[in-house]
């Protein structure tokens, strides 16, 4: 499994490339944007290096499947944020991740990109999608809800698991 670009009217999803580490750095340079994750800022020569363990497409041992795409908006051709899927190559669950650059927020490319891939997953034949969002991050949970995930019960390190609904038969 390997991510593929992935279109919609505004937004191209771009798989990643190391060489991508550049022009992410700045959308990913505000401090606001961990508030809820924790950290800081990541520069270029630590994103080259994430990035070249990410576009490897899995782990060392087979078990997961690494999907990252860079968000690029149509109108003006800039990176916007990215979206990762990480999934269980033992079983058919993706869990997945989403960051808007703080000079794209509100404009739904979250939500947009969010639920492009979890199209191609379920077209892939993944069912289950879960998230991991902050409680107090309401944006995150909104986006979450509008791509079809339901929150559980269940916390880990802090966050809300939120799950897809089982496919209706």
């Amino acid at each position: 499994m390997r991510a593929e670009p992935l279109d919609s009217s505004r937004l191209l999803l771009e798989p990643l490339r190391v060489d991508h580490a550049e022009e992410m750095a700045d959308v990913l340079a505000a401090p606001e944007l961990y508030a809820f994750t924790g950290g800081g800022p990541p520069d270029v020569d630590r994103l080259r290096r994430t990035y070249a363990r990410q576009v490897a497409g899995r782990s060392d041992d087979g078990g997961q499947w690494w999907l990252n795409w860079v968000i690029r908006r149509h109108d003006t051709g800039r990176a916007a944020g990215y979206v990762q899927a990480t999934v269980q190559s033992a079983r058919p669950v993706a869990e997945i991740a989403w960051v808007v650059g703080v000079d794209h927020q509100g404009r739904g490319f979250a939500q947009e990109a969010a639920g492009l891939v979890v199209a191609w997953l379920r077209a892939a034949g993944i069912d289950r999608v879960t998230a991991h969002v902050h409680p107090d991050h309401a944006a995150s949970a909104a986006i979450a809800r509008r791509i079809g995930l339901v929150a559980s019960d269940t916390v880990e390190d802090g966050e809300v698991l939120w799950e897809s609904l089982p496919p209706t038969p």
